[in-house]
């Protein structure tokens, strides 16, 4: 191996890779345990220091950390427990008559020592989700969180801890240096959520030592209304979504492309829902968030700038407060395509609208853009629902909703080319941190043999019938 002596995070890596398969062996009644264990922690014993610690990092209201980040933890450890017998049995495959006398099947094997980088926006979920699924899996795992939430980073060291034997699953704290010396160890698999730019980076690390990577990144998701769609549900679902945890989620609604015709109808019910829901001064409602440091306040404020300097229309919203990190829900239509709005992921509280004359117009407007982690559709014609599916791709879709198809654990969640490769939640998950061994045992004599060396003319024959027949 590589002399990684210089490198601070070697000694906790080799501890872990002197364990991996000690752990990779471990029943599935032990990895329950451990996903017990965690469980407990989460639910029980750290549940109010963890609303405490987003209610310092990000200003996130009880109710939000109780539904998008311990509800989801929680959910995912029981359906992996309840599915991790049949997950980790032999899964048997037919044989070709061509291999007659043997029998095949597949294993899902753990990969071995992990490496897991988690964002800031939703700390607690998206650093023990895939946890979870490494621990299913029977790996060991190195955890990086965010140096921007440090409340959260602190707790989840401490949960870590009093949990896990250090050999087993450990955290390290630290700014981007910590992460960039990690990226450099020959970690078996890397699980990183973030943005595609830091994506880029990470994979370019993994590609060093042919380091397998589940990417989670984010992008522009779109939601298209259709003049067809209940659009006081629509607004009601879509404020919901876009301006939760003050829009710093990686498949919020980053854009609405409307039909001209039912834009007016549109901007009143977003407003009626945005008073609804944080009142008419959402600066003092306990229902919204800020945003995450000064460094993202001050982006998302040079857009709101720049879109002042391009003239376009503020519909709701545009008030900001440095001191407290606080930004308006805000509205904003009439963009200028050159806005950065519509350039740059916004990851803020912040809807651009677009309105388009017909379809067809919306969806190479998509298509103009990388693939997207989320398309939101919202329409009760079935040709128009499947006109945009067939002819847009995106990591999930949500139709006549946001979100909720995140919290589906039986469904894959991922993106497509900038927005992501690879999947997780539930089995896929556990299939993310896997191996998938094919395994083909002989029981007696292979019909295979018979066409070993020296060639004949005979063999030749039966090489073709082989072809032909089977």
């Amino acid at each position: 191996m590589k002399d990684y002596k210089d490198n601070p995070y070697f000694k906790l890596f080799s501890t872990q890779k002197n364990n991996h398969y000690n752990v990779a062996q471990s029943r599935v009644r032990d990895r329950k345990k451990k996903l017990d264990a965690l469980k407990y922690a989460i639910e029980v014993t750290y549940r109010e220091e963890i609303i405490e610690a987003l209610q310092k990092d990000l200003g996130k209201p009880r109710v939000e950390t109780e539904l998008t980040e311990i509800y989801q933890i929680v959910s995912e450890i029981k359906f992996a427990k309840r599915n991790l017998n049949h997950w980790t049995q032999k899964h048997k495959v037919s044989t070709p008559i061509s291999m007659l006398g043997a029998s095949s099947y597949y294993i899902f094997e753990p990969k071995g020592v992990c490496l897991i980088i988690s964002p800031w926006n939703f700390p607690f979920n998206l650093t023990f989700g895939p946890l979870v699924s490494a621990i299913a899996a029977g790996n060991t795992a190195i955890i990086k969180p965010s140096e921007m939430t440090p409340n959260s980073s602190a707790l989840m060291a401490k949960i870590v801890e009093d949990v896990f034997e250090e050999n087993e699953i450990a955290l390290v704290e630290g700014e981007v240096e910590t992460s960039s010396q990690l990226l450099k160890l020959p970690f078996n698999h890397i699980f990183f959520t973030g943005s595609p730019q830091v994506g880029k980076i990470v994979m370019k690390a993994a590609a060093e030592h042919l380091t397998s990577v589940t990417l989670e990144l984010g992008g522009k998701s779109p939601t298209i209304i259709d003049k067809t769609a209940n659009i006081d549900k629509a607004a009601k679902k879509i404020v919901w979504g876009k301006f939760m945890n003050a829009g710093q989620i990686c498949i919020c609604p980053d854009y609405i492309l409307i039909d001209k015709s039912v834009k007016t109808k549109f901007l009143a019910s977003c407003k009626k829902w945005l008073h609804h829901y944080f009142s008419e001064n959402p600066q003092t409602s306990k229902s919204y968030g800020r945003i995450v440091t000064d460094k993202h306040f001050q982006r998302l404020n040079s857009y709101l700038e720049n879109a002042k300097q391009l003239n376009a229309t503020f519909e709701v919203g545009g008030q900001t407060d440095a001191d407290s990190k606080y930004i308006e829900p805000t509205i904003i239509s009439d963009l200028k395509l050159e806005s950065t709005l519509l350039e740059e992921e916004i990851f803020g509280p912040i809807m651009p609208i677009l309105t388009y004359n017909n379809l067809d117009e919306a969806i190479a407007y998509i298509n103009s853009k990388e693939r997207p982690l989320a398309l939101y559709i919202f329409s009760k014609s079935k040709a128009d629902i499947k006109q945009i599916i067939n002819n847009t791709r995106a990591g999930g879709t949500c139709i006549n909703n946001t979100h909720i198809h995140y919290a589906n654990h039986n469904l894959p969640f991922g993106g497509i080319n900038n927005s992501g490769i690879g999947k997780s939640h539930g089995f896929f998950g556990f299939k993310a941190f896997s191996n998938q061994r094919a395994v083909v045992k002989q029981h007696t004599f292979g019909v295979t043999e018979l066409l070993f060396p020296p060639y004949s003319s005979l063999k030749e024959k039966l090489a073709k019938l082989t072809v032909k027949w089977f």
